[in-house]
């Protein structure tokens, strides 16, 4: 008995690793996808995920997760860039050549890191967003 529930928790296992890494690989396999790290201002930790921009939209997903739903909609118009910068000690999860984003939202104050090389594609993007009547 014990060895067919160790085989079923083996089998569970296998199929978790294969679903997390399979859902992972549909994610970045996107036009527009990057590997994005997020996290409110002043909050004490970054969270890693893939980021699709394109359209109006820019969905999140977290990537510890196996939900195919974003964990995150921000509306491209309601974007503002406000401050750009390099990691510090305070930003020990990132790697050093990151750029963080301050950016307000829709969805309020959020700060953005990426890797260097797609930052200007981002930026790009959100500049070329159509403009908002006011």
């Amino acid at each position: 008995m014990t060895t067919v529930v160790l085989v079923l928790a083996g089998v569970l296992l296998v199929g978790l690793v294969a679903a997390f890494l399979l859902r992972r690989r549909f994610l970045l396999s996107g036009l527009g996808a990057v590997t994005m790290w997020l996290r409110a201002p002043g909050a004490p930790r970054w969270s890693v995920g893939v980021a699709w921009y394109s359209g109006e939209t820019l969905l999140w997903y977290r990537a510890l997760s196996l939900s195919v739903r974003p964990n995150r909609r921000l509306c491209r118009a309601q974007f503002q860039v406000d401050a750009r910068r390099r990691p510090t000690a305070d930003d020990l999860s990132l790697p050093d050549e990151s750029v963080i984003l301050t950016c307000r939202t829709g969805a309020g104050p959020q700060e953005l890191a990426m890797d260097s090389s797609t930052v200007t594609g981002f930026l790009s993007w959100i500049e070329s967003a159509p403009p908002v009547d006011r």
